[in-house]
């Protein structure tokens, strides 16, 4: 146990030595890390010193160079300033110079004003007493003289200007002429269509004049059915095989001339059978209308149509202008459209439309209170027709302005199926209204002795008296009543007038 004792005793003791021997050992190497650390340290300062002065200087040495920079730049500001400040200088004192100028001149020009009126007194002093020995050698005040001479300057002005204008007339004529009668007589070659007149009766033909006891009925009540059922007047009389439907409606005319045919064909004809057969052939003919236009359409190749524009179109049909079937006039004018449209550059398709079209306004459904051209034009552009196409039907009779190409080119084309020879006829009142109505217009002017309408109303002939109308004044008179014929009448083709003047000297030998 002692020993046990002694031994642990003996082991703390080295364990405590060998502690103090540990200690020291480490303390030691501690101080020379401490030391070497130290060393390290002051080496690492002298480092970053050396490193933060190397910065500073840099940082110096480009503040430096940054301010010699700034320096410049405000003396080039500086120096820049200086010479605007010059430059203002100079404008200043050139503009001085100008305003002494300016005033200079200002004086000058109030003194030549006052010398201009001085000399403006001096004259209109002059002038008053060269104007009081005119009046006294002439015998004529000034407002006389005046006045005689603006007459002698105003007739002067109206030869001159007569003349001018028959010579450019003339001019457009040789240059125009050639090519517009080329273009007209070539639409009016390739388009040839045959003429014909129609009638306002329609003859129906029967096999025998037994028929026509049939027709008239007992006591004539199948024939008076008939009539209050289709609105024409039948004249049943002595000719032979032949009833007359007379009524100046074709659509009447051919209803009754269809209803006759199915009655006859039939057998039985009574007043109810005259109600039902006319009510039917009503709708046929109205189907026929509908397919009339639509045949018409394609066979022009015009698409697009309005169904209401295409039951208008085979309307057409059935009326007459003159005499002149109005469907075959409107196929012949939408056809010479297109020729002549072709002929100048411009769209066929577009000026056939509108010949087509633009006579829509002669078969109303309801009778309108204003011209067919209007009111066919108001048509088209109800039924979504485009302006230009609108506006040729509006102005074809000059009823309306025209603003497009095609109006001008169906205005000629309806004039060119309307007067070839024997398409129209005219009544014979409306005709000799129009020849007294041209030779009135002449009468009218004075010096005018004598009238004659020739050629069928295409030309007229004015006697003038030789006395009272001088070779210069005839000129301005076929003018004037030319333009007051074209304002004031409506007539086909172009009216020639024709001034004569001439003296006549008579003696009698005894």
């Amino acid at each position: 146990m002692t020993e046990i004792i002694i031994a642990a005793a003996s082991l703390i003791a080295g364990c405590i030595a060998g502690f103090a021997v540990f200690r020291y050992v480490a303390t030691g190497k501690y101080r020379q890390i401490i030391e070497e650390a130290g060393k390290e340290a002051e080496v690492i300062k002298e480092k970053k010193l050396l490193e933060v002065k190397e910065k500073f200087l840099n940082k110096k040495a480009e503040l430096e160079k940054e301010v010699q920079q700034r320096n410049q730049q405000i003396q080039q500001h500086e120096n820049r300033l200086k010479q605007r400040e010059l430059g203002l200088n100079q404008r200043q004192d050139e503009l001085n110079r100008k305003k002494n100028e300016i005033e200079n001149d200002r004086k000058r020009l109030e003194n030549q004003q006052q010398g201009l009126a001085r000399r403006e007194e001096e004259l209109k002093a002059l002038e008053a007493q060269e104007r009081e020995k005119l009046e006294a050698i002439s015998g004529l005040s000034a407002d006389e003289a005046r006045e005689r001479l603006v007459e002698s300057l105003k007739d002067e002005a109206k030869t001159n200007a007569a003349s001018y204008i028959n010579e450019i007339m003339d001019e457009a004529k040789l240059t125009a002429n050639k090519e517009a009668k080329r273009i007209v007589i070539q639409s009016i070659q390739r388009v040839a269509t045959e003429t014909a007149i129609e009638n306002s009766v329609t003859v129906f033909h029967i096999d025998n004049d037994e028929v026509k006891g049939r027709i008239i009925g007992r006591e004539g009540r199948n024939i008076r059915a008939l009539e209050a059922a289709t609105g024409v007047e039948i004249v049943v009389d002595d000719t032979p095989e032949a009833i007359v439907i007379s009524a100046f409606d074709p659509v009447r005319r051919e209803i009754c001339r269809l209803a006759l045919h199915q009655l006859v064909s039939d057998g039985r004809i009574h007043p109810a059978r005259i109600e039902e057969v006319v009510a039917k052939v009503t709708k046929q003919v109205e189907e026929e209308i509908i397919e009339t236009g639509k045949r018409t359409a394609i066979d022009l190749g015009i698409h697009g149509l309005h169904p209401e524009l295409v039951r208008i179109v085979g309307k057409m049909k059935y009326r007459s202008s003159y005499g002149q079937n109005l469907l075959q006039h409107a196929r012949e004018t939408a056809n010479l459209c297109a020729v002549m449209a072709s002929e100048l550059g411009l769209n066929p398709k577009k000026a056939k439309r509108a010949g087509l079209l633009h006579d829509i306004g002669k078969v109303p459904d309801e009778e309108p209170e204003m011209p067919h051209a209007i009111y066919g034009a108001k048509l088209a552009e109800k039924y979504k027709e485009k302006p230009d196409i609108c506006n040729a039907i509006g102005a074809h009779h000059d009823e309306m302005e025209m603003t497009s190409l095609l109006a001008p080119i169906v205005q000629v084309c309806d004039a060119i199926s309307g007067a070839r020879p024997g398409a129209r006829r005219e009544i014979v009142e409306a005709y000799i209204k129009r020849l007294n109505d041209l030779e009135n217009i002449a009468m009218s002017y004075p010096g005018v002795t004598k009238t004659y309408a020739i050629q069928a109303g295409r030309e007229l002939r004015v006697i003038v008296g030789a006395d009272k109308i001088d070779d210069k004044q005839t000129e301005s008179l076929s003018n004037e009543i030319a333009k007051k014929i074209q304002d004031e009448m409506t007539y086909p083709g172009q009216v020639k007038i024709t001034v004569i003047r001439e003296t006549r000297a008579v003696s009698y030998a005894k």
